[in-house]
């Protein structure tokens, strides 16, 4: 594994993933899953920040966590129920289905506010990841204010609105656009580039992804899965690599289209790998 002198925070969700068909459920959230494969690539410090419930399910993510090696300090746990989404896969190409979801449990009523200790802390990384269904968009101009750069990961239902309000506070943009054609893909990150992020990056399923730095577009295709388990994360498990290593090289002076290119192209392998896992990153524990 890879080492890179980057230091990572992700912000905002965590939930279990319940797979109904096996009674099976996995911790997950777009910033859980950054930080847990930020710290699989080979991060120097990877954190997560955010709200647990205290039910059995965020038991199992805290200690998943904890497993991993995923610093928690700044976390809060409060009484009620952490947050839950109902799956299952496609057993034809290992495609997921979400069949619902509590909204976040009581994450989605009791939104994390920094706070000057706790923008201390923010400070002292490279880089925060949140994203659309993490409740934390109005901490989006503290933390621009501090000094630290923000990927964001917007999602399908993101609407024009959403982006132009908060692509202005991001510094890395990530969306899917695999309902899209190249075309059209390329007009959304032009567009959504004009707002200000430095690099924007899309992933289009079996296409690959495009990113775009306001120069050029960089298409990337996707890399063959030995053995189709789960697409689960697989977006996260991009961004996440790419990011890793661009923030590194950056830091260690260098930049440019090679470098954007070859990030990429370690980002598609991961995602790749993170294909043949089960729920993302494994930890799974049968429920009733």
């Amino acid at each position: 594994m890879a080492e890179y002198n980057v230091s990572v925070l992700g912000f905002g969700d965590n939930v279990v993933d319940k797979y109904e068909h096996i009674k099976t459920m996995y911790p997950g959230g777009n910033a859980v899953n950054f930080a847990v494969f930020a710290k699989q690539l080979g991060a120097k410090r990877s954190a997560y920040m955010g709200i647990f419930g205290s039910d059995a399910e965020a038991e199992h993510v805290i200690a998943s966590l904890t497993e991993e090696g995923v610093e928690l300090m700044a976390c809060r746990q409060v009484i009620g129920p952490n947050g839950a989404a109902r799956v299952t896969v496609n057993p034809e190409d290992g495609d997921r289905i979400f069949l619902g979801s509590n909204e976040g449990g009581i994450r989605g009523d009791m939104l994390y506010a920094l706070d000057r200790f706790t923008l201390e802390y923010v400070k002292g990384f490279d880089l925060v990841h949140s994203g659309n269904y993490c409740f934390t968009e109005r901490e989006l101009p503290k933390i621009k204010a501090a000094g630290v750069p923000i990927s964001f990961d917007f999602s399908d239902d993101s609407t024009d609105e959403y982006y132009e309000r908060i692509a202005p506070y991001v510094d890395y943009a990530f969306m899917s656009c695999g309902d899209m054609t190249l075309e059209q893909t390329r007009e959304r990150l032009a567009k959504v580039k004009a707002l200000g992020p430095k690099i924007v990056c899309a992933s289009r399923g079996s296409e690959g992804s495009i990113a775009y730095d306001g120069k050029e577009y960089y298409v990337q295709g996707i890399k063959p899965v030995e053995n189709m388990v789960d697409t689960m994360a697989a977006g996260d498990s991009l961004l996440t690599a790419f990011l890793v290593g661009y923030i590194a090289k950056t830091k260690a002076g260098k930049d440019g289209p090679d470098v954007i290119r070859e990030c990429l192209d370690q980002a598609a392998a991961f995602a790749s790998h993170t294909c043949g896992l089960a729920g993302s990153w494994g930890h799974g524990k049968k429920y009733e």
